[in-house]
């Protein structure tokens, strides 16, 4: 990796003859990079992952207050109800079926509408769980602590390889502009010998 050789040059630079300021530059900047990444990404990436998490568990603790688990009844089987995967179902192995059912409201009276049942074969009378809202109107399965511990770990991880490519690509900048000036001042220093070429005592 380009930046350990970097930093391992600031030994080797210290006392060398041959050193140039940039080159000891060079292998500061990839110093503080690495610095950086070993540092400050972790603890980026913790803040956003227990920022994350707490926020998480809060919609968890709201979701599980405001939705109901509740018993509906099928009505009939739809017209096209071919099988579906359930997008909440692991690898898709809960198939449900598209029928008409009847499920109670928290006011006491009856919803219906057209759902997808957890049933192979549904007939009139079958019944299955569902989630409402306080409206009695179907709702998603409230998510639970492990998902969203999960999905908090992930963001963690997601922010601190962002910063960690943040950090690498501001030193990857900052040594390109270094390169640049270099040769800047390189052009400029043949511009100034450039005349003097052919002349006596030039050595030509």
């Amino acid at each position: 990796m380009r930046t350990v050789r970097s930093i391992s040059g600031l030994w080797r630079w210290r006392h060398n003859p041959l050193r140039r300021t940039t080159d000891l530059a060079e292998a500061w900047v990839a110093l503080a990079a690495l610095l950086l990444i070993l540092v400050a990404a972790p603890l980026i990436g913790s803040l956003v992952g227990r920022a994350t998490g707490d926020i998480l568990q809060k919609s968890v603790q709201e979701q599980h207050r405001s939705r109901h688990l509740v018993t509906a009844t099928v009505v009939r089987k739809l017209d096209r109800s071919p099988l579906e995967a359930d997008p909440e179902a692991s690898a898709g192995r809960d198939m449900r079926t598209r029928v008409l059912a009847d499920w109670p409201a928290p006011d006491g009276t009856t919803q219906q509408g057209p759902v997808l049942a957890s049933l192979k074969n549904p007939a009139p009378g079958d019944h299955f769980r569902i989630w409402t809202d306080g409206h009695g109107r179907m709702v998603a399965r409230p998510l639970d602590s492990a998902t969203a511990a999960t999905h908090a770990m992930l963001a963690g991880f997601g922010a601190a390889l962002a910063a960690a490519g943040l950090v690498e690509g501001g030193r990857r900048l900052i040594l390109w502009r270094m390169v640049r000036r270099r040769y800047a001042r390189l052009d400029q220093a043949w511009d100034k010998a450039g005349p003097d070429w052919g002349k006596t005592g030039t050595g030509c």
